[in-house]
């Protein structure tokens, strides 16, 4: 039995990799961007990738990667077999069984696999934001917006495995085109990916001059630019960032009305500006969930590990599954 093991969270934009001990000490950790190569076979840029994380994080130790239990916390529809069956955000991956190309590649029958938010969900019911809370839902603000549910103390994983796709309830019929080949989609509003778009949308509109002029152009705007700049007091990043906001609570009163859930955990790499937006998101709340009055008090919690929330719970999964 092995007292570490690695948690990768497979995200869009990037593979986060956190080498953890039993007890949740993070020992090393790994950044690196996500290829989107479709030249290769499906998830083969990705797993390659994959595997030099893995080996890094070993080498820090002077581990033998076929020896540590390995969490992958993979984007989009997961199916119960280990199959990435479609992943929007990463589409280059969809189809592909990243697991056992892992396995593969280092020589390792310790290789196990999830949903990304299904894993961050985990993390927090076990160690952080949403310990010892039976019923909430975790939603993940990345590239897309992922989620894991809890309900009577259970994570619901659905008839396929596919449970907690919450990014692509329809928020907006005929809305803004998603990569799921969808339009409307929640995720076009209020992820990272959602907020790029809506940095474009406010430039092209000329509510971002001095913010365009600064980064020498409205194509070279990113959503951390957005962020900084609320945090200099731009009153326009700061509209633009409770816009989302609101966007935010829309989604998550739909999710009230059909879950009655009452706690919800933000995670993913956009709630590191979660002071920004979620006193617009909580307001918002109040007006838009049927009977909010009559409910108990929902709140709206950061997640504890932020955009770690992910890979630790991979490392949890990898823990418990291969003990």
């Amino acid at each position: 039995m092995s007292d570490v093991a690695i948690g990768i969270d497979v995200g869009g934009t990037k593979a986060l990799a956190l080498l953890v001990a039993r007890d949740g000490r993070v020992l090393g950790e790994v950044n690196a961007p996500t290829p989107h190569d479709d030249q290769l076979a499906a998830g083969e840029a990705t797993t390659r990738v994959l595997a030099d994380q893995v080996q890094t994080l070993c080498r820090s130790l002077r581990l033998d990667p076929a020896d540590i239990p390995i969490g992958l916390g993979l984007p989009g529809m997961m199916r119960r077999d280990g199959r990435l069956a479609y992943a929007p955000n990463l589409q280059s991956a969809s189809g592909a069984e990243l697991g056992v190309q892992l396995s593969s590649l280092l020589g390792s029958s310790l290789v196990v696999v999830d949903n990304d938010a299904n894993c961050a969900a985990l993390a927090e019911h076990e160690w952080g934001a949403a310990r010892g809370v039976r019923d909430f839902v975790m939603v993940t603000l990345g590239t897309g917006i992922g989620g894991g549910v809890f309900v009577d103390d259970r994570l619901v994983r659905g008839q396929s495995g596919f449970a907690g796709e919450i990014g692509h309830m329809v928020v907006v019929a005929d809305g803004a085109p998603c990569p799921c080949g969808g339009r409307g989609c929640w995720e076009r509003y209020a992820s990272g990916g959602g907020l790029q778009r809506l940095v474009g949308q406010a430039a092209r509109e000329g509510r971002l001059e001095e913010l365009v002029r600064a980064r020498g152009g409205a194509e070279n705007l990113r959503p951390e630019d957005l962020t900084e700049s609320a945090r200099r007091g731009s009153s326009g990043a700061q509209a633009l960032l409770c816009e989302m906001g609101w966007w935010l609570a829309l989604g998550l009163s739909n999710l009230s009305a059909i879950l009655d859930c009452g706690h919800f955990v933000i995670g993913g790499g956009l709630s590191s500006a979660a002071d920004l937006f979620l006193p617009t998101t909580r307001e918002a709340l109040s007006q838009l969930v049927e009977g909010y009055r009559a409910r108990p008090t929902i709140t709206v919690a950061t997640s504890l590990f932020g955009p770690r929330s992910g890979a630790m719970g991979a490392t949890l999964v990898a823990f418990e599954r291969l003990a």
